[in-house]
């Protein structure tokens, strides 16, 4: 076990060698990366901004080219923390080949440190295909958004018979050569089994305080994203009261000609003309 060096990016190997939990969130601009990244070792580039950025339904009408952009802004504004981009929906589920070539562009044109796809069993052959060629991958297991509709909507999975397989899900991925594997929204008892069952770290949203690691979508933790609360979200922030508190104060400073004021514009004294 050994801590991380400072001035040196995490990588998923780094990762599981980390002697605590592993800190993680999604990140979208570069911004918020800068603010994150000292306190992170993993910024996700999740296809969640489809719904936090873009104001979707869901992250099914996310695209590649939506990926890439905000991966590029993420790691400019980051140094430390391991950067991964998420695979959208229909962006690596025809074939092996298709997913690489995906992958391929997504890690050329970010220099993200890796690539999260959703799926079990049906994609451990994508996840094989991917790492022998270099493209290290983050499985993810459990509630898998980009399946929403065939997982009846956004719930906890896990109980009686699909316990078994997740399990299966899980034990996929890993031999097929998953770094890392993201647990969502499933019962506790299963991700902390899992946790204790798998050879790679574990990292939890909605799942149990015993995965190897914990993610949150940064706007739902800072208090920023307010369409809806998940119950697995705790807000270690109040954002959008505070920017609704600022805007507020200056639309009134606006309108009753407050702003700006003196300090914020040159006069006519201050302009130094040709000559002078």
């Amino acid at each position: 076990m050994s801590k991380h060096k400072a001035g040196k990016r995490h990588t998923l190997r780094s990762l599981a060698r980390l002697e605590t939990p592993i800190v993680a969130l999604t990140a979208y601009t570069t911004p918020m990366a800068r603010l994150m990244d000292p306190h992170c070792d993993l910024l996700l580039v999740g296809d969640s901004l489809g719904m936090v950025v873009y104001g979707m339904p869901s992250t099914l009408g996310v695209t590649t080219e939506m990926m890439i952009a905000h991966g590029q802004a993420v790691i400019r504004g980051s140094s430390r923390a391991c950067v991964a981009v998420d695979l959208p929906f229909g962006s690596y589920q025809k074939s092996p080949q298709q997913a690489f070539e995906t992958a391929a562009r997504v890690m050329a044109q970010t220099e993200a440190g890796c690539v999260k796809l959703e799926g079990g069993e049906e994609m451990a052959e994508t996840i094989y295909f991917l790492t022998q060629r270099g493209v290290p991958v983050i499985g993810h297991i459990g509630l898998k958004p980009q399946a929403v509709h065939t997982h009846g909507g956004f719930r906890t999975v896990g109980r009686g018979s699909e316990a078994d397989q997740i399990i299966k899900d899980a034990d996929a991925v890993v031999a097929a050569g998953a770094g890392a594997v993201v647990i969502e929204s499933t019962v506790e008892p299963l991700a902390r089994a899992l946790s204790d069952r798998l050879p790679v770290p574990t990292i939890g949203i909605g799942a149990s305080p015993a995965c190897g690691g914990q993610i949150l979508v940064g706007e739902d933790m800072l208090g920023l994203f307010t369409d809806f609360t998940p119950r697995f979200v705790r807000q270690f922030g109040t954002l959008a009261a505070d920017i609704d508190k600022a805007v507020a104060a200056y639309a009134e400073a606006v309108r009753t000609r407050q702003f700006p004021g003196p300090e914020n514009y040159v006069s006519a004294s201050g302009i130094k003309t040709e000559g002078a």
